[in-house]
């Protein structure tokens, strides 16, 4: 079933609103598709880190984000030519409803990603308590941008086989569309949500078994065959011939000088349960520019190994609080190799961890110390979507002037702060940021920030890190 040398073929997962279902459906057809031997290349559309994390599980490869907010499309397309290649079939999961974006023109939606890429898409439909009325939606679709190809439908929380079968006949007739499965309303804790969505892959105290559970789901209930045989027509259709090319390897650019570039430095992430939100095109990026990545964890390790910079993604250190809290060695190394100059750059959970403490439930955790913020935790969220921000003072890693954009997610709130008005890099044209629209909290060679960047749109931050982990080496 494997498609041929010289083209790809993909689909695009997309839902008519958020929590339609589309990404346990995304999940359940990649571990089945990859339980049949078929090598899937997995994407994730927008800024999300959960859910690309456990495509990139049940793919078994990385999944990497497309978004044309955070980068141009001439990059996201590049991106996924690339990331594509040695694969039988990519699997783009979209997100929130097809044709929703930031504007009216509907510039970063699911629909014009799936233009953009010249892929079919394959809608997810919750059913709950409808069934003509599904074949108007899908219809309206069909019609509200003729360019979209949706090739068929998935029917979700479908309450048996009399209301699938309504569903399928009403969807075959107006809108002259295949119905490729239909899953039944599933009771089942194998996926537990919490406050930022599906519990991490790598939290998760049987992912494995999750994803068995909704790969039976996805045989049990999807013609995986089927589906699988109308989007190679289709692709083949639309004269898709995804070849490799030189261009999709091309550096990345920058306008950033990368000093010494023949000198190899290590660059620490930390990387754990508590710790998991990374873009892996943020830390190909820094390889790329010459950087050894060594993982590091502060659930694990008692102090920092010698290396030359540290990168704190983002992740839940409200959930860990107590072990990190406990392990005072790890945080008592870190701020002393912070005050000593050591260049770190942290995002959300990476911030709250450099700062003095947390404040859950009453009780107070310690953090690292190194940046005087105090963090409490709210039961609806302080900062999120996506962030514009412009450099509006001198820090080490952006020039001043640079706009940079990002997103930000977070349930954390700031407590108390202090700062002097040169202490924030940021002044947030989009966002919030960590208080009063700044964002960018530095101080020696430490940068802490709630917004997260992407490396192939923030084009400066790699090289930025990288020369200042080859400045801090050579001192």
């Amino acid at each position: 079933m494997h498609a041929s040398s010289n083209s790809v073929p993909g689909v695009v997962v997309a839902g008519l609103r958020g929590g339609s279902g589309k990404t346990i459906i995304s999940l359940g057809i990649a571990a089945a598709w990859k339980r049949k031997h078929i090598r899937i290349s997995p994407f994730k559309k927008g800024p999300d880190y959960i859910d690309a994390g456990w495509l990139s599980l049940a793919a078994g490869r990385p999944c990497y984000n497309l978004d044309t907010f955070l980068c141009t499309p001439e990059v996201v397309r590049d991106s996924f030519l690339s990331h594509s290649q040695e694969s039988d079939m990519a699997l783009v999961e979209g997100n929130r409803g097809l044709y929703d974006g930031i504007d009216t023109d509907g510039s970063t939606s699911t629909a014009e990603l799936a233009k953009l890429l010249n892929l079919p898409v394959l809608l997810v439909l919750d059913c709950t308590k409808s069934t003509r009325t599904m074949a108007a939606l899908v219809l309206g679709c069909q019609q509200f941008d003729p360019k979209i190809r949706i090739i068929g439908a998935i029917l979700n929380q479908v309450a048996g086989k009399r209301h699938q079968g309504k569903v399928t006949t009403n969807m075959e007739q107006f809108c002259k569309i295949p119905v490729f499965g239909a899953i039944p309303k599933l009771h089942s804790d194998d996926f537990p949500e919490r406050h930022m969505g599906l519990v991490t892959s790598a939290e998760h105290r049987s992912s494995v078994q999750a994803l068995d559970a909704v790969c039976d789901m996805a045989n049990a209930h999807i013609d995986l065959d089927r589906l699988y045989d109308a989007v190679v027509h289709d692709c083949r259709s639309a004269g898709i011939t995804h070849t490799k090319d030189a261009a999709f390897s091309r550096p990345i650019s920058t306008s950033v000088p990368v000093k010494h570039s023949h000198q190899k430095v290590t660059i620490g992430v930390i990387k754990d349960s508590a710790f998991q939100f990374y873009y892996p095109d943020n830390l190909e990026a820094l390889e790329k520019m010459g950087a050894h990545i060594e993982f590091i964890s502060p659930l694990k390790q008692e102090r920092l190994p010698r290396m030359d910079a540290l990168y704190m993604g983002g992740g839940f250190p409200e959930t860990h609080a107590p072990q990190l809290t406990e392990n005072r060695s790890f945080r008592d190394h870190l701020k002393r190799q912070a005050c000593d100059g050591l260049p770190i750059y942290s995002e959300c959970g990476g911030l709250i961890f450099l700062g003095q403490s947390i404040c859950l439930g009453g009780r107070e955790y310690a953090m690292s110390g190194i940046l005087p913020i105090w963090f409490g935790l709210s039961l609806k969220p302080q900062g999120h979507g996506y962030t514009r921000v412009k450099v509006v003072n001198k820090n080490p890693f952006f020039s001043v002037g640079e706009v940079l954009k990002g997103h930000e997610f977070r349930y954390s709130k700031i407590l108390k702060i202090e700062y002097q008005e040169p202490d924030m890099a940021f002044a947030m044209e989009r966002g919030k940021g960590i208080l009063d629209k700044k964002d960018g909290f530095h101080k020696y060679n430490t940068f802490g920030t709630y917004t997260h960047i992407h490396a192939l749109g923030s084009v400066s931050w790699a090289p930025s890190l990288v020369n200042l982990a080859r400045a801090y080496k050579a001192r």
